[in-house]
């Protein structure tokens, strides 16, 4: 998770999840998906505990090019 290749990974708080799906314009089922058994999603469950299926995680990728790229995944089942 240290490389500078790794995109930080954030879990969305279960309040801001709404905000930022009515901001995007798009429902929950409409993101992208990445499974629990993903590596950076089993650390962040070491940080904040069990985290369950629906919900959102936000990936901040930084680009020499582009300046920062902010994107959502929603949380799937192994």
């Amino acid at each position: 998770m240290e490389h500078r290749l790794v995109p930080e990974h954030h879990l969305v708080s279960e309040k801001d999840e709404g905000t930022i799906l009515e901001g995007l314009k798009v429902h929950r089922d409409q993101l992208p998906r990445i499974r629990r058994n993903d590596p950076c999603v089993q650390l962040l469950e070491r940080k904040h505990g069990p985290i369950e299926e629906g919900r959102v995680i936000k990936i901040v990728r930084l680009s020499e090019t582009s300046g920062v790229s902010v994107a959502y995944r929603l949380v799937v089942g192994r």
